[in-house]
């Protein structure tokens, strides 16, 4: 068929949609039988190891695992394409509910295409136990945007206070 995504092109609308927070899209992508293994093998995130396989089962994996996050970042630092799969290297960064803590993984993130334009793997090798948490980055001039009068800053600005000697 011609003109259809690759899997990179895949995985870029995968990534968006999440970041996004687009559960449609994401979850468009997927062919009727595909399978979420993230990550790969048992975890807190799917004790059976056997991953997340079909529709419903990868909608609730979004539902209980990417949607109450604050915000998800993808840095993908290499990408290599093989055929109808891609390996992308690189760091997922999540903001957690909340918003005062990230987690930084660190990992290898394939995706199999159906050259169809669907997805029918994404696999994610990483350690559970390895992941990074640390305190939230915060945004300061968004923080001061919403913490600040326009009217007290206004009012500042035209105020002088004469130095101290």
């Amino acid at each position: 068929m011609p003109n259809q995504p690759t899997a990179r092109d895949l995985a870029r609308r995968s990534q968006a949609a999440v970041e996004a927070k687009d559960r449609q899209t994401w979850l468009s992508l997927f062919a009727d039988d595909a399978v979420v293994a993230d990550p790969i093998g048992p975890s807190p995130l799917d004790p059976a190891g056997d991953g997340h396989r079909g529709l419903a089962a990868i909608a609730a994996f979004y539902d209980s695992v990417i949607a109450p996050n604050e915000h998800i970042r993808f840095e993908i630092e290499r990408s290599y394409l093989c055929g109808h799969e891609v390996a992308d290297v690189g760091i997922i960064r999540t903001t957690l509910p909340g918003g005062r803590h990230t987690v930084i993984v660190r990992g290898v993130y394939t995706y199999r295409s159906d050259g169809a334009g669907k997805l029918t793997a994404l696999r994610a090798y990483w350690e559970f136990n390895a992941a990074e948490v640390n305190p939230a980055e915060v945004n300061l001039a968004e923080v001061n945007a919403a913490e600040v009068n326009p009217a007290e800053v206004d009012a500042a600005e035209k105020t002088v206070t004469p130095p101290t000697t």
